[in-house]
C-alpha cells in the first residue's frame, strides 16, 4: 500500500479508527486501574521467620515467593501437601532461598490448627510475620470437622485460633506483624450471632460476607489488645483476583454468561501477583512498623465505618 493509499484509507475510516483507539486506551486505563497498587518496599527479611497459610497457590504462593526472595525463612502452612511441596520447590528454584518449610494445616479442623501451633512453638525460635491468607469462598452448605459452617470456620475461626495460639511467640519476636486477608465483601456483611452457622437460611454470599467481616473485626480488636507489645495487626482487601478461590462460584453461573463475560474477566481481574501486593505491603513496608488496626486496599489504608 502506497502512502497516498494509506492516507485515503485513514480518511475513509477515520471514525472507526478513532473509536477503536479510544476503546483500546479505555481498556488499558481500566486494566491499570483494576491492577491496583504495587508494594515499593525493598526491605530485606534476612533472619526473619514468616508463616503463611494457604501458601501453595494463588495470592499465598506469590506472597511466599516474594518474602523468600527477601531472605525470609518461609513456613508454608497448607492443606494439600503435594501442591505445597511442588510450590516450595518452585520457589526455591526461582529465588535461590532453600529455607522453605512445609507444614500441614487444615483450617476446617481445630485439632489440626492446634497441632500446627504446637509444632511451631516447639520448633521455631521466633515468628516475625503471621499471614492469615487461606480461605474458601461461597461454597455449598458444608460443615467443618467441629460442626461450624465451613466459610466461617475456615476463614475466621481457624485463623482466630492459630493467631491466638502463636501470640506469645510473636510477642517474643517483636516487632512483629499479623496480616489477615479479608475482602471488600465484608462491607455488606453482618455477624449473625443468633444463627452463626446460618442453619435457618444458608446463603453462600451471606456466609462469605460474614466471615470476611469477622476477619476485619477480629483484626481491630486484636490490634487494640496488642497495644504496647510490639505486635501489630492489619487486614486487607487483595482486589478481585483470578485464583482458584472462586471455583465454587462458576458452576452457579449459566454457561452462556461465562462465555460472554470470560474475556472481560481475563482482562480486568488481577493476576495473583497483583493480588498479593497489598499483603506484601502490609507485611514488609517500613513505614507500617507501628501501624495497627487498619484495613488496607491497593497498598493504602481505607477509612471505613462498620
Amino acid at each position: 500500500m502506497s502512502t497516498d493509499e494509506m492516507m485515503v484509507f485513514f480518511q475513509d475510516h477515520a471514525t472507526g479508527i478513532a473509536a477503536a483507539a479510544i476503546a483500546g486506551m479505555s481498556l488499558l486505563a481500566l486494566r491499570k486501574w483494576f491492577a491496583g497498587g504495587v508494594c515499593r518496599s525493598k526491605a530485606r527479611l534476612d533472619g526473619k521467620t514468616v508463616l503463611i497459610t494457604g501458601a501453595n497457590i494463588g495470592i499465598g504462593k506469590e506472597t511466599a515467593q516474594d518474602l523468600a526472595r527477601r531472605g525470609a525463612r518461609v513456613i508454608m502452612a497448607c492443606r494439600d501437601m503435594d501442591k505445597a511441596n511442588e510450590a516450595a520447590e518452585e520457589i526455591r528454584q526461582k529465588t535461590g532461598n532453600g529455607n522453605m518449610v512445609i507444614k500441614k494445616l487444615d483450617l476446617a479442623s481445630l485439632e489440626s490448627v492446634r497441632h500446627l501451633a504446637e509444632e511451631i512453638q516447639h520448633e521455631e525460635e521466633r515468628l516475625d510475620l503471621l499471614i492469615n491468607n487461606a480461605g474458601i469462598m461461597m461454597c455449598p452448605k458444608w460443615k467443618t470437622e467441629d460442626g461450624f459452617e465451613m466459610q466461617f470456620g475456615v476463614n475466621h475461626l481457624g485463623h482466630f485460633l492459630l493467631t491466638n495460639s502463636l501470640l506469645d511467640l510473636l510477642k517474643k519476636s517483636s516487632p512483629s506483624r499479623v496480616v489477615s486477608v479479608s475482602s471488600l465483601a465484608h462491607e455488606k456483611g453482618q455477624i449473625h450471632f443468633d444463627d452463626i452457622n446460618l442453619d435457618k437460611d444458608y446463603d453462600p454470599y451471606k456466609s462469605y460476607r460474614q466471615s470476611k467481616l469477622a476477619n476485619v473485626l477480629f483484626t481491630r480488636e486484636l490490634a487494640r489488645r496488642l497495644q504496647g507489645t510490639g505486635v501489630t495487626a492489619n487486614s486487607l482487601h487483595p482486589g478481585v483476583v483470578r485464583t482458584a478461590l472462586g471455583r465454587h462460584i462458576m458452576p452457579t453461573i449459566a454457561v452462556w454468561r461465562r462465555i460472554i463475560f470470560a474475556p472481560f474477566i481475563l482482562l480486568l481481574l488481577k493476576t495473583p501477583w497483583q493480588g498479593a501486593q497489598t499483603t506484601i505491603h502490609c507485611a514488609v513496608a517500613e513505614e507500617l512498623e507501628h501501624t495497627s488496626g487498619l484495613y488496607f486496599s491497593d497498598c493504602a489504608p481505607k477509612d471505613q465505618e462498620i
